[in-house]
């Protein structure tokens, strides 16, 4: 296996992907907010990082909190392809990587047939096992783009540690290496984001090969700040209502915690029902009227179980 700690090849041969000039993170975080991402102190420090170094960030999390967003944030900022690969159980290198068309190929194979012409086996294979036929995977799109992409591997917990293993020499050295047609290197080296959910325990040469950031749930502040961007219609009283509601939330005990997702699921119901002020509303029509938009928040039966009618009454009493 290549060297785990940095110097593939592709970097040797000088292609690193660097850009011309580093930006600071307050820079980073106007331009995130510009594309709809609310970011941190710590996570723009963390992408700038990424950016000077050209190494791959691994953001690593609770469901729900923003990992994935980051990756098509990116890609707007910097105006380029998102590719992602998103990883399961099972996932192989074909999936990944490059896979023939089998079926374009045995049409071929037919068609050769059919026209009566003599062809050598050489020449057959030859022209089976071209370009023509090859279907790329996300890995190998990465790293065939003319401009630098984004490549988002998604959840790579749920991955085995086979793959990851296999993961761990392609982004050392930014080349594939496909049998019928010799060694494939990268065009440009893309800016790598894994995420995981924290499923399993990644490996420890996953992690030295990565920058490393944890994303938590937002503080209230800013997840009201995520709210008026995502929703340019939603007021600065109800989005403080809705963050604090939700973070209070998250502090019950429930199967599944809501992520920003839900937060603005919830938000742009409450818009479109035209609620603006959970305290006036609290007082008339809840908790009924709002405690059926939780199917917004609360996605599993045991959990609708334990925010009940009376829970719900006692927590937005507290924050509206």
């Amino acid at each position: 296996m290549a060297d785990l700690e940095g110097g593939g090849s592709a970097r040797s041969a000088g292609l690193t992907g660097r850009t011309p000039a580093v930006r600071t993170r307050e820079e980073i975080a106007e331009r995130l907010a510009a594309a709809g991402y609310v970011a941190d102190t710590d996570l723009a420090s963390s992408l700038l990082l990424m950016e000077m170094l050209a190494r791959p960030l691994l953001v690593e999390g609770a469901a729900g909190v923003g990992k994935t967003a980051i990756a098509y944030a990116l890609a707007d900022v910097h105006e380029t392809r998102l590719i992602r690969l998103q990883c399961h159980e099972g996932l192989d290198q074909a999936s990944a990587l490059y896979e023939w068309n089998y079926q374009r190929q045995l049409l071929a194979i037919k068609a050769r047939e059919g026209g009566g012409g003599t062809y050598r086996a050489e020449e057959i294979e030859d022209a089976l096992f071209s370009e023509r036929y090859l279907l790329e995977r996300p890995l190998l799109a990465a790293i065939r783009e003319e401009r630098r992409a984004i490549l988002l591997i998604d959840e790579i917990d749920r991955a085995d540690e086979e793959f990851e293993a296999f993961l761990l020499e392609l982004l050392a050295d930014f080349q594939i290496s496909i049998p019928e047609l010799g060694t494939i290197r990268a065009r440009s080296i893309p800016r790598v984001v894994l995420t995981s959910n924290g499923t399993r325990e990644l490996s420890d040469a996953l992690r030295r090969r990565c920058l490393y950031h944890y994303l938590d749930y937002p503080a209230i502040d800013r997840e009201a700040a995520i709210l008026r961007a995502r929703l340019p219609g939603l007021g600065i009283d109800l989005a403080a209502q809705v963050a604090r509601l939700v973070a209070a939330i998250r502090k019950e005990q429930l199967r599944k915690v809501p992520g920003v997702a839900e937060s603005l699921d919830w938000a742009a119901a409450l818009l479109g029902l035209g609620i603006g002020d959970l305290a006036s509303t609290a007082g008339s029509r809840a908790p009924e009227a709002l405690y059926e938009t939780l199917v917004c928040v609360l996605k599993t039966h045991e959990d609708r179980a334990q925010i009940d009618r009376a829970t719900f009454s006692r927590l937005i009493a507290k924050v509206a």
